[in-house]
């Protein structure tokens, strides 16, 4: 791996991600700038995040957080990066859980940040990311997955964007790949592109994940499933199960609903 030092300190400094999942290259020096979910009960979650256990091992989880930043996004980029800003702040109360920033945007443009124990300074450099015209690389995030689970594992894959314009066979092979290693991906979609939501679907269910759909409609939904992903990530089944057992536990029940039973998390 070849590697040179950031310039800037200020935030996770972010690699290339490649399909071919060679070696990351640090990134330095560059300052970078439907239908919606109809279960509103899964705002529970939010008022249960703190009852619930890291890990039964102690050891800490791992979430992949992925994001298409191609122009298509531009018109609700703002809404969503709020929301998932929001779901960083969570990721903290959890506690428990180290986080991975990656997304893709431009022609060949693919980025990931170093796995951080404090989501603020990943919230900050979300934010400094613009929407910029290109394809989606959905497989190269699929393939970075795959490389950071060669070296530890991680609990869980959530995925946000609105298309797909890829082979999606290719890209199912890439979930059966990350399935093998029992590594769940979350999918949420923006929008109703049906040839997205077919892949989507496929390969949540591939990898014993979920699939969501949101829009302005259902920011408070997506929020609060953003956060029962990470509680899945640093709790595992067992934290939703303890979840769902509780009176106002209807939202943990929705995601376990779509959960194999082999989706363990930890």
């Amino acid at each position: 791996m070849t590697t040179r030092k950031p310039a800037d300190t200020t935030a996770p400094p972010l690699s290339t991600a490649g399909d071919d999942r060679r070696a990351m290259t640090e990134r330095g020096g560059t300052s970078m700038p439907a239908q919606p979910s109809s279960d509103a009960e899964v705002a529970d979650f939010i008022a249960k995040m703190k009852t619930i256990a890291p890990t039964a091992t102690g050891d800490r989880g791992r979430l992949l957080f992925a994001m298409d930043a191609t122009m298509s996004r531009a018109p609700t980029w703002d809404m969503a990066l709020s929301l998932q800003g929001e779901m960083f702040a969570a990721v903290k109360e959890v506690g428990g859980l180290d986080v991975q920033l990656l997304y893709f945007r431009g022609t060949d443009e693919c980025r990931a940040s170093k796995w951080v124990s404090d989501p603020d300074a990943l919230a900050r450099l979300m934010r400094s990311v613009a929407c910029q015209g290109g394809l989606t690389q959905i497989g190269k995030v699929l393939s970075h997955a795959l490389e950071e689970s060669g070296r530890r594992r991680i609990n869980a894959v959530v995925y946000v964007g609105d298309s797909m314009e890829e082979n999606v066979d290719h890209l199912c092979a890439r979930a059966g790949e990350l399935a093998l290693l029992g590594v769940p991906v979350f999918v949420f979609q923006e929008g109703g592109d049906e040839t997205a939501a077919r892949a989507f679907r496929e390969i949540a269910r591939l990898t014993k994940g979920a699939f969501c759909r949101f829009d302005r409609g259902s920011a408070r939904q997506l929020r609060d499933l953003l956060t029962a992903v990470a509680t899945f990530a640093a709790g595992g089944r067992k934290a939703l199960l303890a979840l769902g057992k509780k009176g106002n536990g209807s939202g943990a029940r929705l995601l376990l609903e779509q959960l194999s039973p082999g989706a363990t998390g930890v």
